[in-house]
């Protein structure tokens, strides 16, 4: 099945993250961004007949896409939540764009939001985790990716310094983001590397920054698509994979699942990673940029480092990437720090960037991630002209 061509994006929402919650509740931030969304796309609340959500972390429950459109108060043929972490933003778009294709629904609205509250505490939930991981000190993401960032290391000769650059070259495209949580002060290297260690080799700099807030996506089928009031942004190709949950068991901590994902989507596009005009990779830590370029084929295995050492990440550059600022510099307001990645991409190929801007963007390349570096999605996006 093919997905080519089937659905675009017509409308964004996205909150600027924030730290305080107070009395603020994941379902409040949904309506605003829901809202924002709607109105974005040129549509009004009745048009919205799909729904897919991300169950928040601060407020989990059953059935709670119902509850959820109850709150909202949306009259639906189609509705689901997805639960693929990081990775949820990008999978969405091509459910959404499935069940248009199918015939179920013509406007979907993909929502996540989430709020980081100080004293929370987010226990492992698989059973795996909870008998033979947390008991022994391997719980949290710092480790698992600092874990594969030494071996990364190790293996290839990645240096701290390449790996740093990343951060660098993200918070210069931040500080042209008013939506971006540190918009305020450029990096340097040696900024990154003389910032506190969290968990070698990785820097404080290196690693997300938890924080409220949310994003939403309305999906819509070619004829709705014809009255939006931003130019579509149509879906190329998708590709999803994982082969594993925890990294105790993940079959290489260097080669992820992206590499599937990725070439299904762009044999789905029919185009080569050598055509993006900019890539949004999931960045919850700068290792992660590095080897999501490397399987997603931007750059042979192992050449990571030196690929982002040698070539320009910022919105001016040759290699456009996260151009909001990745949620090294945007921040992290939960699911929605993986939706960001799709948000900056849809309104990049809109032409809709502002004083970052990419000159001439057509086409992009967008992955997720949930866990570490296991479930992945991967989506390819085009502006026709």
């Amino acid at each position: 099945m093919s997905l080519k061509g089937k659905a675009a994006a017509i409308g964004i929402g996205e909150l600027k993250p924030f730290k305080e919650p107070g009395d603020l509740t994941a379902l409040g931030l949904m309506a605003r961004v829901a809202a924002e969304a709607i109105a974005d796309a040129g549509l009004e609340k009745k048009d919205i007949d799909g729904f897919l959500v991300g169950v928040p972390f601060s407020d989990p429950g059953m059935i709670y896409p119902a509850s959820a459109a109850e709150v909202l108060g949306l009259n639906l043929r189609m509705l689901n939540q997805v639960d693929i972490g990081g990775a949820s933003g990008a999978g969405m778009i091509w459910r959404a764009a499935a069940a248009i294709d199918a015939g179920m629904c013509s406007a979907v609205l993909c929502v996540v939001a989430d709020l980081n509250k100080a004293g929370d505490q987010r226990p492992p939930v698989v059973s795996v985790q909870r008998e033979f991981e947390a008991p022994y000190g391997n719980i949290g993401a710092n480790c698992g990716y600092a874990m594969i960032a030494h071996r990364h290391m190790h293996e290839y000769g990645t240096t701290a310094r390449q790996m740093a650059k990343v951060a660098v070259d993200q918070r210069t495209n931040a500080l042209k983001n008013p939506l971006a949580t540190f918009n305020d002060k450029p990096l340097t290297i040696d900024d990154v590397l003389n910032s506190r260690m969290i968990v070698d080799p990785l820097h404080l700099f290196e690693i997300v920054s938890p924080v409220s807030g949310g994003a939403a996506i309305i999906v819509a089928s070619p004829e709705v698509a014809k009255r939006a009031k931003h130019p579509p942004i149509w879906l190329l190709g998708a590709g999803e994979a994982a082969n594993h949950s925890t990294i105790t068991y993940a079959p290489s901590i260097t080669t992820s699942p992206i590499k599937p994902a990725a070439e299904n989507a762009f044999k789905m596009a029919g185009l080569q990673p050598k055509d993006m005009d900019l890539v949004c990779p999931y960045d919850c830590y700068t290792i992660t940029v590095i080897v999501t370029l490397e399987d997603a084929g931007f750059c042979k295995k192992g050449q990571g480092g030196p690929f982002v050492a040698e070539h320009d990440l910022t919105y001016a550059g040759d290699f456009p990437c996260n151009t909001h600022g990745g949620q090294l510099s945007f921040g992290q307001p939960g699911l929605a720090g993986g939706m960001s990645h799709v948000t900056e991409a849809i309104r990049q190929l809109m032409g809709r960037g502002g004083g970052r801007q990419v000159k001439n963007a057509a086409l992009g390349y967008v992955n997720g991630n949930g866990g570490i570096m296991s479930e992945q999605a991967s989506l390819v996006l085009e502006r026709r002209s």
